[in-house]
């Protein structure tokens, strides 16, 4: 019935518009073959002939046509004139069993020329095909092989290599005295750029860098890195035992060398093998306070199921002494023995995490009855090589839309940078506790809404990059832009959270990242300057170092709002008007705090930090005060922030005003001086009296105590001012109005487990009443100091002189 159609499709199309006419129908199921007629073509042919007919209306709407209208010079002796041509006869589109799922019918059984609402673009995660495959930009050469490693958990602690001063520091000799066993061929740098990608990578052989071994008694090591988060550049063997390793850049830059993630085949196990990284960027390292390399062994993998720990001898850190004019590069050195003979090894800077490990979680996810019940899986968009950027949405079903309308929100996201994969492990144990049966998890679901993004920058996880996009930029630098179509990650997640925004209350937001050169975890936050939720920010970051004591460092947080950070994450959403928005930063290496101190992190450390954030926001916002403590944390109950986080911004405020050069008039006379002396002198006599009539017991109980300041000498923070009426009902009932935080309603903290608490701190009992009445149960014990660190909270104005150091309380509040 076309001829037209099957003169053309015996042909090469050329036209551009062609191409695209054919990829439309074929799309849409109408035929296969593009260049010739086989049998199957005639179906499909036929196919057109029986069916398509009735799909014209709708079809020539969208291509913004009418059947009134001429067609186009374009659609003259084309194939696409013929296909018109045969089903614009009103007699075929009147016949009642020819239809077209793609057009909707009315009630009367007619075509309603609009076309149906176009199916999923992206492809969701299901049991009933394959995991989607990872696209790679046609540079790259990717093995075939499936790279998948154990979770294992060291059931000893991994403690930090402690330096000799002895450790060998090697000349890098390169391949001029070396033999190159192991290099990639073509490796997009800076002045290239991104065009397409393709599922497996470039196209072609897969070649063979490694060496080829001359025999058994050939020892020499065969280096791969071509599969997923893989980034090693080239191996140069300088001795018999020791190699000079090359990290490749993040693509398509010239910088960013940082993380490593390799694999070695035909190991010896009695001989010490040594390795050097030779092009580092950082001048600072974990690695300078004795942090580990990562090891895998598969054949403990298999047969002792052991999975990654931590090994190495002889680790320094050190700049390069080479000089090629260009930007200086360090080295990293370590020696090693492998545990067998011919065994596959990995190495790693970090514990791999990579993009089908975060695909493979999220259809276990998908395709559990419960949980998908209330965790819906969508595709927020494609990256720049069409890779699924997936987002979560984690909350209970509501009864009413009132309820509904009523929750809170709360985002999470992580892996902007591809090689911090410490923030996917946090994550997944975020996920893992907030999915969970767990009381706590079902009324966190309760009463918020969690918008989780896992992984934000999926093609740098899978090429291997360590900062950056395939558009060689640092993703958390552009969080303002305006280039969808170059940051279509961040682009869509920006504007995601700004309809968030539109339709609740977004409580907190939190960046998952990893830190190269400080120990422990903490979080990057920003000041706000408004004095009704001054210090506010903190209060998040108090409560999960009270949570982890032996994880999270309070002091190593910072509250700074820099202007090179004007594009990450967390300032764009704090302008946006989220007021909790913070980076969580956790280190490549260990604590040095409590418990774990001088010891690495493992994964069940980095997931067990993703439950005390759940637990955490729970205590930051619960609605129930009865929280079993047995399931939750040991943080204390409050009201409000402690007195001294709610007067510390008055104190604050005096001292600026008191220590402020300001230009006074010059006063005539001696009377007038005296006078104006006298009228201080009363006021402060005045208000002496009004707080020392409020705060009896309290300032009795501080002049008992001198110890619990700094300097306290200066009598201006004696006694503590407070301009704000005692707790009443009225103050305590506001919690229940869903209001924000005001940092008036302070009181001290009663515990959730007296029993716990008081076991921790012996000798000393925090209590409270609703009106906030300090009593003597509020003292230390007679002859008992609190053991209380003097300088656990350091002034927040660092031009201030003199500032109070506050005991260590939990904290408890209602935003």
């Amino acid at each position: 019935m076309f001829p037209a159609l099957e003169t053309h499709l015996k042909q090469t199309i050329p036209d551009p518009y062609e191409d695209f006419m054919y990829r439309h129908l074929q799309y849409y199921g109408y035929f296969k073959g593009p260049t010739s007629l086989s049998s199957a073509v005639h179906r499909q042919i036929e196919a057109i002939n029986r069916d398509f007919h009735s799909c014209l209306p709708g079809w020539m709407q969208w291509c913004g046509l009418s059947s009134l209208q001429p067609l186009p010079p374009r659609f003259k002796d084309s194939p696409a004139s013929a296909f018109v041509a045969g089903i614009t006869d009103p007699r075929m589109l009147s016949l009642p069993h020819l239809r077209s799922r793609q057009l909707l019918y009315d009630e009367l059984d007619e075509v309603n020329p609009r076309l149906r609402e176009p199916q999923e673009l992206f492809s969701i995660l299901s049991t009933k095909r394959p995991l989607p495959a990872p696209r790679w930009p046609i540079e790259c050469e990717v093995i075939k092989e499936n790279i998948h490693h154990i979770e294992w958990a060291p059931p000893q602690p991994e403690y930090f290599y402690q330096p000799k001063g002895n450790e060998k520091v090697p000349e890098i000799v390169g391949e001029k005295k070396g033999t190159v066993v192991y290099q990639l061929d073509s490796v997009p740098t800076e002045g290239s750029y991104f065009t397409s990608s393709r599922v497996g990578g470039k196209q072609g052989i897969i070649k063979e860098l490694a060496v080829t071994l001359q025999g058994p008694e050939d020892n020499t090591l065969l280096f791969e890195s071509r599969f997923e988060s893989g980034n090693l550049q080239k191996a140069v063997r300088v001795d018999t035992y020791e190699y000079e390793l090359t990290l490749r850049t993040d693509l398509y830059t010239n910088k960013h060398t940082q993380w490593f993630y390799f694999r070695v085949q035909n190991t010896r196990k009695d001989a010490t093998y040594r390795f050097t990284i030779v092009n580092l960027l950082k001048p600072k390292s974990l690695y300078t306070v004795g942090m580990k390399p990562l090891l895998y062994s598969q054949m403990d993998a298999n047969t002792r199921n052991i999975g990654w720990r931590r090994e190495g001898n002889e680790i320094k850190y050190y700049k390069n002494n080479t000089d090629d004019g260009q930007q200086p590069f360090y080295c990293l050195t370590w020696t090693i023995q492998f545990p067998y003979d011919q065994d596959t090894c990995f190495f790693a800077h970090f514990y791999p995490y990579t993009y089908t490990d975060l695909q493979c979680y999220l259809l276990s996810v998908a395709n559990n009855p419960i949980q998908s019940q209330f965790c819906k899986l969508q595709t927020l968009c494609r990256s720049l090589a069409g890779n699924s950027v997936y987002l979560l949405t984690i909350t209970n079903p509501s009864q009413t839309p009132q309820e509904a309308a009523a929750k809170k929100a709360v985002v999470l996201s992580a892996r902007v940078h591809p090689g911090e994969s410490n923030g996917s492990w946090v994550m997944k144990g975020f996920l893992d506790f907030i999915l969970s049966n767990s009381p706590d998890a079902q009324l966190l679901r309760d009463i918020f809404v969690f918008k989780v993004l896992p992984m934000l920058n999926p093609d740098g996880v899978i090429v291997g990059n360590y900062r950056c996009s395939l558009a060689g930029r640092d993703l958390n630098r552009h969080y303002k832009t305006i280039l969808k179509e170059s940051f279509p990650c961040i682009w869509y997640t920006r504007n995601m959270i700004k309809r968030l925004l539109e339709e609740r209350e977004v409580l907190l937001y939190c960046d998952f990242h990893g830190h190269s050169r400080k120990n422990n975890i903490f979080l990057y936050g920003c000041n706000n300057n408004n004095r009704k939720y001054w210090l506010h920010e903190r209060v998040f970051p108090l409560m999960l170092s009270k949570n982890a004591p032996d994880k999270f460092s309070f002091h190593s947080c910072n509250f700074k709002v820099q202007k090179c950070k004007e594009g990450t994450g967390r300032v764009v959403m704090w302008r946006m008007g989220i007021l909790n928005s913070y980076t969580m930063e956790s280190t490549f290496g260990g604590s040095t705090l409590g418990s774990k101190r001088d010891t690495h992190f493992t994964i069940e450390d980095l997931k067990s930090l993703g439950y005390h954030v759940c637990d955490t926001l729970l205590d930051f916002c619960d609605p129930d005060q009865t929280k079993n403590s047995t399931v939750g944390s040991d943080s204390s109950l409050s009201d409000g922030l402690p007195v001294h986080l709610a007067n510390i911004a008055d104190e604050l405020t005096q001292k600026k005003k008191m220590f402020k050069k300001k230009k006074k008039k010059s006063l005539q006379t001696r009377k007038q001086r005296n006078e104006q002396y006298q009228k201080k002198k009363l006021m402060w006599k005045l208000k002496l009296t009004e707080d020392t009539s409020e705060r009896a017991g309290f300032v009795s109980t501080l002049q008992k105590h001198p110890a619990f300041f700094k300097n306290s000498e200066n009598s201006s923070f004696l006694p503590m001012r407070s301009e704000n009426p005692r707790l009443n009902e009225t103050n305590l009932n506001r919690r229940d109005k869903d209001t924000s935080l005001d940092p008036s309603m302070a009181t001290l903290i009663l515990p959730k487990n007296k029993g716990r608490m008081q076991n921790k701190k012996p000798g000393f009992t925090v209590s409270c009443s609703p009106k906030r009445t300090i009593n003597s149960s509020q003292e230390p014990a007679p002859g008992m100091k609190p053991n209380w660190p003097q300088s656990r909270y350091p002034a927040t104005k660092r031009d201030c002189a003199a500032m109070v150091a506050y005991p260590s309380l939990h904290i408890y509040t209602y935003p």
